[in-house]
């Protein structure tokens, strides 16, 4: 696959969720059916091993599977993919990445060593280890509110400039000064931010999104990313309703239950029944039951029709 670029890496970005069977054995055919539909929409490009693929929570000989069947169905269907290298131990991120370099991907996902968290000089150490891994492959810095170390533009910026392989950026975005921050700092880079905040990520300089309203409707999705193009206001409008669906249906299983991000995003896949994951997380995390799904597919139905199962 030929490497990503700042200026060809944007879009809608589909993550790969995890599936477990009852036994806590991954599912790997559930996987593959899973990689089909979404070279089938087809989705601006996939990546493995995020948060919702469980990178924390699997094998080695697991993250290879998953890494080497999406790989394979991407170099088939010239679908631009990346994987997530990212582990908490910087030595293990560091030789899943040197597994991961046959496999062409069009780049890899990194997080800051993450049990203590680092400092900038350690920062640059640590991203000037893995690029000389990576070789041509460019790096994409995975930094979710949920990390040790949750880095300003300045601080990206700085790690940038010294890191010429880095050519993207996973962030949680802000409000109009952060923004600002972001234009002046990071113009280098791809920025992405939260997929039900894309639009308006757009209209302010992001590039795309590593989607959580894929994982609600991959096809819906795509459409929405193009629409905004040609129709930005129109892109503007339907994502209020989605942010209104995310924050009064979704939200709450984090905020007042406890669930993981990753949990909400199965649920999502489930609501929006576009491929079977299944609900179940792997141990030790909770999963969300099966039974909220048909009143939150009646709200999507309610407050986004286009991003509801037909």
């Amino acid at each position: 696959m030929r490497p990503l670029t700042a200026e060809t890496l944007h879009g809608n970005w589909a993550t790969l969720l995890s599936a477990w069977n009852d036994d806590d054995s991954l599912d790997l055919g559930r996987i593959d059916a899973q990689i089909a539909a979404l070279c089938a929409v087809p989705v601006d490009g996939i990546y493995s091993h995020g948060t919702a693929g469980e990178f924390h929570c699997q094998t080695e000989a697991e993250f290879d599977s998953v890494a080497e069947l999406l790989a394979k169905w991407c170099n088939a269907a010239d679908m631009p993919f990346q994987i997530g290298v990212s582990h908490p131990s910087a030595q293990i991120a560091r030789e899943r990445l040197r597994r991961s370099v046959a496999l062409a991907p069009s780049a890899v996902q990194v997080i800051l060593p993450d049990w203590f968290p680092v400092t900038d000089d350690e920062a640059l150490a640590f991203l000037d280890g893995m690029a000389e891994v990576a070789g041509d492959i460019p790096l994409v810095l995975y930094n979710p509110p949920h990390a040790k170390r949750v880095l300003r533009p300045a601080a990206v910026g700085r790690l940038a400039a010294r890191v010429p392989s880095l050519i993207g950026w996973k962030t949680a975005g802000g409000d109009d000064d952060w923004f600002a921050e972001m234009r002046e700092h990071v113009p280098q880079l791809s920025v992405f931010v939260p997929g039900h905040l894309l639009a308006s990520g757009v209209q302010r300089g992001a590039r795309g999104a590593y989607s959580n309203v894929a994982c609600l409707n991959p096809s819906a999705a795509q459409t929405w990313t193009d629409r905004m193009h040609d129709d930005l206001d129109g892109a503007l409008e339907l994502e209020g309703r989605l942010r209104t669906f995310m924050a009064e249906h979704i939200a709450p299983f984090i905020t007042r239950d406890g669930y993981c991000n990753a949990a909400c995003d199965r649920l999502m896949a489930l609501v929006g029944g576009w491929c079977d994951v299944g609900n179940r997380m792997r141990w030790p995390y909770r999963w969300i039951p099966t039974s909220h799904v048909p009143e939150l597919r009646a709200a999507l139905r309610e407050l986004v029709p286009e991003f509801a199962p037909a």
